[in-house]
């Protein structure tokens, strides 16, 4: 068998974006990490009383709005937002200017292991209380996991390959890989790539409180 060429295109880090526990930008972020400084801390995205545990890594101080129009932060799931704003960050700092001429040749690929679990929480309660009519139009377009990369394509104008990977607990880490080997192996010139969560969420009371009642009999086919 003959040996394949392996492609060598070289890759490199360009400009990096950061919403985290520890900051909202990566200066903030690097300086805490250096402080030794913890991002756990008690909830405050709801009130955690009826919850055994109280804290968690919290984004804490976060305002979309500060990224992206009032209108667009509302048609996406917090995780969304957070990725939206971690990638115009990185675009920022890497000095790339997207544009018709290369806007094609960027790929997206933003790994979340289970995505808009918030909107689902939410759309979930409004189901059971108020009736399958009252559930957003929106509810898949913002639950999806693959919606940070369209998001953040969306909002910067890219129209490359976009990739979501799921993998658990590595599903940022994947993403990263994933652009690696694109950009190494000619299929995209420039890539975006990380990963997304927000899974703070509070349990549905609705649930706890909807009494289970076996139906009496089954209804017309």
């Amino acid at each position: 068998m003959g040996v394949k060429n392996e492609p060598k295109n070289r890759v490199v880090v360009t400009g990096m974006g950061i919403v985290c526990p520890l900051g909202l930008d990566v200066t903030t972020t690097w300086e805490g990490l250096i402080a030794g400084k913890s991002g756990i801390d008690y909830i405050t995205l709801f009130d955690p009383e009826s919850c055994k545990t109280k804290f968690a890594g919290e984004v804490k101080g976060f305002e979309p709005t500060n990224y992206v129009s009032r209108k667009e932060a509302r048609h996406m799931d917090r995780f969304a937002q957070l990725a939206v704003a971690a990638s115009l960050q990185a675009v920022e700092h890497s000095g790339i200017q997207i544009n018709s001429a290369n806007q094609d040749s960027i790929a997206v690929v933003i790994g979340s292991g289970i995505g808009g679990l918030t909107t689902l929480f939410e759309q979930a309660k409004i189901l059971i209380e108020k009736g399958p009519d009252r559930v957003s139009p929106f509810l898949a377009p913002m639950m999806i996991s693959d919606m940070a990369a369209a998001q953040a394509s969306i909002v910067l104008g890219i129209k490359g390959l976009n990739l979501c990977t799921t993998s658990a607990c590595s599903s940022g880490s994947d993403a990263i890989g994933v652009a690696y080997e694109l950009i190494k192996q000619g299929g995209a010139q420039i890539a975006l790539a990380g990963g997304s969560e927000a899974i703070i969420n509070q349990r549905p009371q609705c649930y706890l409180n909807q009494k289970r009642r076996a139906p009496t009999s089954l209804p017309p086919l």
